[in-house]
């Protein structure tokens, strides 16, 4: 199973995560920035932290993030890799799917990408994420699995 290639998700996800980082560290930025003009301590201070906070956020963690997620799909089971410092390796097989998800969010809907979530029987990873797929190919993979599933269930 480990030897299956794995698909990279769309190039595109790595913008979204950037723009989610910047606007993770935008208040840190304004806190900083009026710490410095306030002059409660040194202008440079609260800047080093916080330019350290941008750099992992917006430039390091979103390439990170990107080359260690992937996906397989084989005929009858997705299996989803992710994780940067905690691996996390599932495999979902198709008869334990009970529904599925396309989700977008505004930031997603503005790069053409989606996320596929499948929700399988029982409490252990009930719900499976597969982010950062090209909106169509979510569509398509959502209407194979959706298929398959139907066919088991006959």
């Amino acid at each position: 199973m480990d030897a299956e290639p794995l698909t990279q998700l769309d190039p595109s996800y790595t913008t979204v995560m950037r723009i989610e980082g910047l606007l993770t560290t935008l208040p840190f930025i304004i806190g900083a920035g009026v710490l410095s003009f306030a002059e409660v301590v040194p202008a440079w201070a609260p800047g080093i932290p916080v330019l350290i906070l941008a750099i992992l956020l917006i430039g390091v963690l979103p390439m990170k993030r990107y080359r260690s997620r992937g996906y397989h799909m084989a005929a009858d089971r997705l299996r989803v890799v992710k994780g940067v410092m905690f691996h996390a390796d599932t495999v979902v097989p198709f008869s334990r799917v009970q529904h599925l998800d396309v989700e977008q969010g505004p930031l997603e809907r503005a790069f053409g990408i989606a996320r596929l979530i499948l929700h399988t029987a029982g409490t252990h990873n009930a719900s499976v994420t597969l982010p950062g797929l090209p909106f169509d190919d979510a569509k398509a993979m959502r209407e194979d699995i959706r298929q398959h599933v139907k066919r088991e269930s006959l």
